[in-house]
């Protein structure tokens, strides 16, 4: 084959190959963008259900975050009116509170004996009869009061120390398998004193026909504290939305042993405010025995005549005013 027949073959291949682009070329550019518009048409309809799918779930967790808000505030405003029963606290509940099994009537007939008692006492040491009169009825108003709250005070320090405790072993048994209310039972069988009474009660609501949530509820009525009612709320979220109950009490557990630990760290840091008040609160009192001892003429006066007597209930007023601001400053809530 010589040089020109294998030139003209390639002329030949080449303009063949010319005229089928030139004619082919326009089916060729319509189908690619038909393909690339048909590919943004199916883009378009995935992005579409994927947006419609993300709004679904943007509307079903926005509603039950409503929700959960609502039953929060319901709960808050039990919770709020119940604190303010316990604030106008009954002697009985006091009693109940303190876990004691004495009646009122019998509280109040003790207190009274006690009261006849001292106030002889007072009048054998050539009191006032007034000053006795005033001993026997603090007596037998204000120290049944005042020795209940000292006791339910106790009762719930040792309450808040074992709590956190409680909860981890509830924790772990619900991470082994056992349901909520066979924890709650273990509790009330092998638990430490006093969560150990207090969940034997929420037993015994039981087995009467309340539901958990509501026996647990019930307990701000005998432990009436902030930890309680942050226990009872958990436990009536989770029956009426569910969730992974061993993780929120793993976490409950926490913040309470960490709100402990503010408390205490709290307590330190406001202990010399705390004993600066007292040195001041009492400095008029040691100073006025002081004077008492050395010169007692010249303190009598205050107490023999009514000049005397004027100043000093102007001067109760205004130290009763200046120990109750000193001690709104020094009292925190935690």
């Amino acid at each position: 084959m010589t040089m020109t027949m294998l030139l003209l073959i390639v002329l030949v291949a080449i303009s063949a190959g010319s005229l089928a682009y030139v004619f082919l070329f326009p089916q060729i550019e319509t189908e690619k963008k038909t393909a690339t518009r048909v590919n943004r048409v199916k883009a378009a309809e995935t992005d579409r259900i994927n947006m419609k799918a993300a709004r679904d779930r943007l509307q079903e967790t926005t509603k039950r975050r409503k929700s959960t808000q609502d039953m929060l505030k319901e709960l808050e405003k039990k919770q709020s009116e119940k604190a303010k029963k316990r604030n106008t606290a009954s002697v009985k509940s006091l009693i109940l509170q303190a876990n004691l099994s004495i009646s009122p009537s019998r509280l109040y007939l003790i207190s009274a004996g006690l009261s006849v008692f001292a106030a002889l006492v007072a009048l054998l040491y050539d009191m006032p009869l007034l000053v006795a009169l005033g001993i026997g009825f603090i007596g037998i108003l204000g120290a049944p009061r005042w020795v209940l709250r000292f006791l339910v005070k106790r009762r719930q320090t040792k309450f808040l120390e074992e709590f956190p405790n409680a909860l981890d072993v509830m924790c772990r048994s619900i991470r082994s398998g056992l349901p909520l209310n066979e924890a709650v039972r273990l509790i009330a069988s092998d638990g430490q004193e006093p969560v150990k009474t207090e969940f034997r009660r929420v037993v015994d609501s039981q087995q009467v026909g309340m539901s958990l949530p509501e026996a647990i509820e019930r307990m701000t009525l005998t432990m009436p504290l902030p930890e309680v009612s942050f226990f009872g709320i958990v436990i009536a979220m989770q029956a009426q939305a569910g969730g992974n109950l061993s993780e929120t009490l793993g976490n409950l557990s926490k913040v309470l042993r960490d709100r402990r630990k503010m408390k205490a760290k709290v307590s330190a840091l406001s202990m010399e405010a705390k004993a600066s008040a007292v040195i001041i609160g009492a400095l008029p009192f040691i100073v006025a025995f002081l004077v008492y001892l050395t010169s007692p003429d010249y303190l009598m006066v205050l107490f023999t005549d009514q000049r005397g007597h004027l100043i000093l209930g102007c001067s109760a007023v205004w130290m009763s005013i200046g120990i109750i601001i000193m001690r709104n400053m020094i009292n925190f809530e935690i």
